[in-house]
């Protein structure tokens, strides 16, 4: 259900998001998710990674800035309709959510957010027999 992600803040400049990726690599370590919001000056790569305590270690010590949040991952049918649905029960329980991501992969949805109150999004998600992800899944996406 909770996950950890890493958020890592780039430079705007070409090459730092490859940099990212080969440290990873280098280490063996998976990037299953990401997205990547920015503005003038850097960067937010927003990821789940296959070992996310390793990876942050890893990407310290190769001098990026780094931090881990928890998150919710949960998975939907991949037709029309069906995130509003679950996007609308947590705004009925006044869950903001600050920032999400997903990808379809055939009949299925997966959804990762960043609800403000975690332990209450995670309450209605279940309440609603939402199908959440355990983060080992997440993690080997």
């Amino acid at each position: 259900m909770e996950a950890k992600q890493l958020s890592i803040f780039l430079e705007n400049k070409t090459g730092r998001l490859t940099e990212v990726t080969q440290v990873l690599a280098r280490e063996g370590i998976n990037l299953s998710a990401l997205c990547i919001a920015e503005n003038a000056d850097f960067g937010i790569l927003r990821g789940v990674v296959s070992e996310p305590d390793r990876a942050y270690q890893v990407l310290k010590d190769n001098h990026f800035a780094v931090s881990v949040t928890n998150v919710v991952g949960f998975a939907c049918p991949n037709t029309p309709g069906s995130l509003a649905q679950v996007l609308g029960y947590l705004s009925e329980a006044g869950i903001f959510i600050e920032y999400m991501y997903s990808f379809a992969n055939g009949d299925s949805a997966n959804v990762i957010i960043r609800p403000t109150n975690l332990e209450a999004c995670i309450e209605v998600l279940k309440q609603k027999r939402v199908e959440l992800l355990a983060a080992s899944d997440l993690y080997k996406l």
